[in-house]
């Protein structure tokens, strides 16, 4: 199971270097509502449609996953080990979903290919 992380939705949205991969992970994948908010935050300002933008993500995921009170305290829980990085909320979010469902993260954050987190896969794709 791919979680997807703004970044690489976003890929997929503006048509960027890494889309194809993105598209190629579509299959059984999640996004947690915080980046699902992102991605829609971001298009917005790009002058995106944010209706159209959440129906075209909501018919390509499998699932968008609420942000309830476990998610949050899994979330907080890695802030030591990713402010290193400078990991925002939605990029916790994205790991704390990975790690609840045994999937893997899916970004194209450079940064995140140098975490080391017990038990959560990431894929970093290359743009």
């Amino acid at each position: 199971m791919h979680v997807f992380d703004a970044s690489a939705v976003l890929a997929m949205v503006y048509q960027e270097p890494g889309a194809e991969e993105v598209t190629s992970r579509l299959d059984g994948s999640l996004i947690s509502s915080v980046n699902f908010s992102e991605v829609l935050q971001k298009a917005g300002a790009e002058g995106y449609d944010l209706n159209e933008v959440a129906a075209l993500l909501r018919s390509m995921v499998d699932g968008i996953v609420p942000f309830d009170d476990r998610m949050a305290r899994e979330t907080a829980g890695l802030w030591q080990q990713t402010r290193v990085e400078g990991l925002s909320l939605a990029d916790r979010a994205c790991l704390a979903l990975t790690a609840a469902v045994s999937g893997v993260a899916v970004t194209t954050d450079t940064a995140w290919a140098t975490l080391d987190l017990q038990g959560i896969a990431i894929h970093v794709i290359d743009r």
